[in-house]
């Protein structure tokens, strides 16, 4: 009997998903900690307990590594809108399958997590990573593969089509571009404050189709 659900992947491709996770995960750590070029492959592999090849199974560099857990998140957002029960209107569902995967209970190992405020030292060194241009171009196609998957469960959801109507797009990319918004405010705070409560009021102001701030709310405190 169809669920509707996705498959649960068998236990050969867990395995895959996750050793493909711990090498991004252990990629950006080191890169965080030392820098893109004083980190080699033998290093990340050495982190995760694989050897060289076997990243070079997963990933074609460091670059499309660090990209890759961008990519991977836009997948499970878009697998949870999926899952989100018919009755929920688009625009909750989005906001509760986006959430999902910058909680607390997330534990992918991204500081961007929810409730707590950053390290500093965390922030710098991510700061400093995405600013490589050698990574640019991956982060450029990750970000357009991310656009893409989510605006297909979007069209699923709605009934439209990817290709012929404009609306998936523009909510994927609407979407996209709060939390890349989002994320910018949260690098660059000083002090540090926390991702979730920013993230929430960026979603929570497109579901409302963006109405124009109150002067004195405008003028207020910004991150």
């Amino acid at each position: 009997m169809d669920t509707g659900k996705p498959e649960r992947p068998g236990l050969r491709e867990r395995k895959k998903q996750e050793t493909r996770a711990a090498l991004s995960w252990a990629t950006i750590r080191l890169v965080v900690e030392r820098g893109l070029d004083a980190v080699r492959v033998e290093d990340i592999a050495a982190e995760v307990g694989v050897s060289p090849r076997t990243f070079n199974n997963y990933f074609s560099g460091k670059g499309e590594a660090i990209a890759a857990r961008h990519l991977d998140r836009a997948r499970r957002i878009a697998e949870e809108l999926r899952a989100r029960p018919e009755s929920e209107p688009l625009w909750e569902a989005i906001r509760n399958a986006v959430q999902t995967q910058f909680s607390p209970g997330d534990t992918s190992g991204d500081a961007a997590d929810g409730g707590r405020a950053p390290d500093r030292r965390w922030i710098a060194g991510v700061s400093l990573m995405i600013s490589e241009p050698s990574l640019q171009g991956e982060m450029f196609k990750a970000n357009a593969a991310a656009e893409a998957e989510l605006a297909a469960a979007i069209a699923e959801r709605t009934g439209t089509d990817v290709v012929r109507d404009l609306y998936p797009r523009l909510v994927s990319g609407a979407v996209g571009a709060a939390v890349s918004l989002v994320m910018e405010r949260w690098l660059r705070a000083d002090p540090p404050v926390p991702f979730g409560p920013m993230l929430r009021d960026a979603l929570g102001q497109l579901a409302a189709g963006l109405p124009v701030p109150d002067r004195e709310e405008a003028a207020g405190p910004r991150a």
